[in-house]
């Protein structure tokens, strides 16, 4: 049989839409029936998103941080003062001081713009930290952060509503992790972050966890306005898609734990991703954080059905250039020169740094863990590592600079904070 013959043979007959409309729509599909109690709990989708927009309001945010840690507000205050002021260097300056006069003969392709991004910033005061030092190494902060801490806890000292400010303030998005993530002892698999290994058989969410990650996302979505989380599981990938078909506004940024590491699982997603767009093509899915092991031509394959499927603007390929240098990756590792070789004709992808640089970071007496990651934040002062991890986060933050300068050096463009425009 001709090949094209065989392609023929994977045409999808409308009966089959016919068969998942007839679960969805079933008034006894239990399956739907507990998304749907879920979301009842906190409105009407035009509710829920009434609520998250007055939650999100800076106003808000910041008399929430008045509520929990005051102290915060000084340094809000101050970050707004440094943006009014424009304190921080511009892209234009950044890339003269890169490239001097050669800047004026430069065409850089601004159409596939690298996102800058840094992992994880898991304490407000460490913002303060890194904006001082860019201001005074006229420095980039990066336009995406990911965090990666307990939400109750930060919840409580107030970081949770102080970030969110920040980086209202400073122009920036943001992904939170939510606790139903596989170490809150819903998987048999982990007993906490020494069996990590268990993740590789799937982060655990188990039964009914899944619809808690749902009623945990909806608690801070119309809090707090989080809109952004983190999804590790296939389960909690569909309950984002049924979320965002409703009408809620959430979005979420797919893991590198759900390990997607060939087309084929990507394709797999994405198809996932349009079955439940909206009419105007809206998803929910903006993030797709690959494996760490994929190379150039796994994007490059994606890349070109994600722009078929009319994802090109909407789900930005994450792809670690940087790992913590301990309990994740086989050392050393750096994918910049990677990132340079792909960025000149692959649209929305995001550059994210979630360690130093290998030969920094393995030198530092405390060098970067993911482990990390998963510690109390009482611990972490009493252990007397607090400044040891911001040292960490500070390093992660140069790695993002040298993955712009490298960038910039080939006339590629970047996008950093709103700070810097």
């Amino acid at each position: 049989m001709p090949s094209e013959n065989i392609r023929d043979l994977l045409k999808i007959s409308p009966d089959r839409l016919e068969a998942i409309n007839a679960i969805l729509l079933n008034p006894y599909m239990r399956v739907i029936n507990d998304f749907l109690e879920v979301v009842a709990r906190y409105g009407t989708p035009e509710e829920i998103n009434r609520k998250a927009e007055e939650a999100r309001q800076l106003p808000n945010l910041l008399k929430k941080v008045e509520e929990t840690k005051p102290e915060f507000l000084d340094d809000l205050k101050w970050l707004q003062e440094q943006r009014d002021n424009n304190a921080f260097i511009s892209v234009a300056d950044y890339r003269r001081q890169v490239l001097g006069d050669e800047v004026e003969t430069t065409r850089f392709a601004d159409d596939f713009a690298v996102t800058l991004e840094v992992s994880a910033c898991q304490y407000f005061p460490w913002l303060r930290t890194a904006v001082s030092q860019a201001i005074a190494n006229q420095t980039l902060i990066p336009g995406r952060f990911i965090r990666v801490r307990q939400m109750k806890e930060q919840e409580a000292d107030g970081d949770l509503a102080a970030f969110a400010a920040a980086m209202q303030i400073i122009g920036a998005t943001y992904v939170e992790t939510l606790d139903t993530k596989g170490t809150d002892g819903s998987n048999v698999h982990l007993g906490g972050p020494e069996t990590i290994t268990g993740y590789f058989g799937g982060v655990g969410q188990p039964n009914s966890h899944a619809l808690q990650w749902l009623d945990e996302f909806l608690y801070y979505y119309t809090n707090y306005g989080v809109r952004q989380v983190l999804n590790i599981n296939p389960g909690t990938v569909l309950l984002g898609y049924l979320l965002h078909r409703i009408g809620v506004d959430n979005e979420f940024k797919i893991s590198v734990f759900m390990g997607n590491d060939n087309p084929y699982a990507a394709l797999w997603t994405l198809l996932g991703a349009k079955l439940f767009a909206r009419d105007d093509g809206a998803s929910p899915l903006i993030g797709f954080n690959w494996s760490n092991s994929v190379n150039n031509e796994t994007m490059e394959i994606t890349a070109q059905f994600r722009k078929a499927l009319g994802f090109e603007d909407i789900v930005r390929f994450e792809h670690h250039i940087t790992e913590t240098f301990k309990s994740i990756v086989r050392q050393p590792y750096n994918r910049r020169d990677e990132l340079v070789e792909i960025a000149d004709h692959i649209a929305n992808i995001s550059a994210k740094h979630e360690g130093g640089d290998p030969e920094i970071d393995s030198q530092r007496p405390h060098p970067s863990d993911i482990l990390d990651y998963f510690r109390d934040k009482a611990e972490v002062i009493d252990s007397g590592d607090w400044d040891a991890l911001e040292l960490n986060f500070l390093d992660k933050l140069d790695a993002v600079n040298r993955t712009a300068k490298a960038l910039t050096e080939n006339g590629l463009s970047f996008i950093a904070a709103d700070l810097h425009r």
